[in-house]
């Protein structure tokens, strides 16, 4: 993900499955999501659902209302590990890494209002 604006170094990282368990209980903390060529940015009409699509990924939804407005699917053997960085005090960033075979990059990402942390966050409404 290339950024136009100097970011600090990350300041943790953790895996894929441990940040998808705690992210669904944070879905009202997120400010954005997306890839490399989709940005999706929180709106107070809408709302972020969860779940799986196949056995090897996970869905993304971003619906106003019963309406999908957008669907993002992670492709889970592809994320390598989840790297989170402090972009300010409200803006957290975790980028899901592709790191195999001598190439690193930035598949997915999402920036929430808060660190990552074993607090009980809200209970989703749709999971898998």
């Amino acid at each position: 993900m290339d950024h136009d604006y100097p970011i600090a170094p990350p300041t943790a990282a953790t895996s894929f499955p441990e940040f998808w368990a705690w992210l669904q209980g944070h879905f009202n903390c997120i400010l954005r999501a997306g890839t490399q060529d989709l940005a999706l940015f929180d709106h107070e009409d809408a709302h972020w659902r969860f779940g799986a699509y196949d056995a090897e990924s996970r869905l993304v939804q971003y619906s106003r209302g019963k309406s999908v407005l957008a669907e993002m699917v992670i492709y889970t053997a592809r994320v390598s590990y989840v790297q989170i960085t402090e972009l300010g005090p409200d803006e957290f960033l975790y980028e899901l890494v592709y790191d195999e075979d001598e190439v690193t990059e930035t598949l997915y990402f999402f920036v929430l209002s808060h660190g990552f942390d074993d607090e009980a966050g809200e209970r989703p409404r749709w999971m898998n």
